[in-house]
């Protein structure tokens, strides 16, 4: 038989140290079965959780149980076909995370879907007590029915688990098939043909960006009003100021992540900063893609005036785009200077 990734992740990078495992260490070993238990924790926490979702998105694509006769419409109908799909595919993830066969699955199929889906979810875990009675609140204020409310709570529970399961899955499958990738120390030799000369200066621009987006988010969110449409104050809601403050700290999160990924400097492991520019670039790139929903109609407008509005929705889309390219990049010269 031939030896597992998990068990070839143990001996080249205990504890995702980097070093090779030594004699006598049960401690490593425990790690190692530790990440193990995780992995299988949380992607099956993860595809449970996912089902009450994938169930309502099935039922509102055959439109029944709608909490608004707007979303009777094809269009609407389309697009909860679509999640429903999706969800689907994120319950076959998740288990491939927790299972062995899920590591001889192409990495683009892993990594894509998930880049999306903890983009999305991810950072509305922290913002989930106070989010969720907000959207409850802002459809109610819309004229949604008394049944959304329950249909709404259990899609909030069911984002919230994934949120929660889908990470921490996600970690354990990659300590196990890629442990380069998460284990070690930030800094490491640059090889021949590494990509500093190209990487170093799409960070820096990235980050640049990540910076200007951040702020104005952040000045939006603590009641600034430029840029906003004087004429749609009550568009300025809870809602709308949480994911405000929220699209502000993942855009600094990302802009400190990015720079130290690609200039290997200011952190000793290389699991944070990697761990906040992919939240970060796969959060701006999958809310500035959700947002162009706005622009069908389908989705309620923001406060933004439509200049703001698409400064912010399409710059998004593009630094998250640019992010992930660094990050690849990291990833490339890291996979040609470290074993494993």
């Amino acid at each position: 038989m031939h030896p597992s990734h998990e068990d070839q992740a143990v001996k080249a990078y205990p504890e995702g140290r980097g070093v090779k495992a030594r004699p006598g260490g049960r401690g490593r070993a425990a790690a190692g079965r530790g990440w193990a238990r995780a992995r299988t924790v949380g992607g099956v926490g993860a595809a449970l959780a996912v089902t009450p979702y994938l169930l309502i998105k099935v039922v509102w694509s055959f439109g029944l149980l709608l909490p608004t006769a707007a979303m009777a419409g094809a269009g609407w109908r389309a697009v909860n076909a679509a999640t429903a799909v999706m969800a689907a595919a994120g319950v076959g993830l998740a288990l491939a995370f927790c299972r062995p066969w899920g590591e001889r699955l192409p990495a683009w199929l892993v990594a894509g879907p998930v880049w999306v889906g903890t983009g999305l979810l991810v950072p509305m875990l922290p913002l989930a007590p106070v989010l969720g009675p907000a959207a409850v609140g802002r459809d109610r204020a819309a004229g949604s029915p008394d049944l959304w409310t329950y249909e709404q709570a259990l899609v909030m529970v069911s984002l919230v688990g994934v949120a929660a399961g889908l990470p921490l899955a996600l970690a354990g499958y990659v300590r196990a098939r890629w442990p380069w990738a998460l284990g070690g120390p930030l800094a490491h030799p640059e090889s021949g043909g590494g990509t500093r000369t190209s990487r170093v200066p799409l960070a820096v621009a990235v980050a640049a960006g990540c910076v200007l987006l951040g702020g104005a988010k952040a000045y939006w969110a603590a009641g600034g009003a430029a840029g906003l449409d004087p004429d749609v104050p009550h568009l300025r809601d809870l809602w709308w100021h949480l994911l405000s403050g929220s699209t502000a700290v993942w855009a600094l999160a990302g802009a400190w992540g990015v720079l130290v990924l690609a200039l290997r400097r200011g952190a000793r492991r290389v699991v944070l900063p990697m761990a906040a520019a992919w939240v970060s670039s796969g959060m701006l790139f999958s809310y500035g893609a959700y947002g162009l929903l706005a622009l069908t109609g389908m989705q309620r407008p923001g406060p933004e005036l439509p200049v703001a509005a698409a400064l912010a929705r399409e710059g998004g889309i593009v630094l998250g785009a640019a992010m992930a390219l660094v990050l690849l990049l990291a990833l490339r010269d890291r996979r040609r200077a470290l074993p494993g």
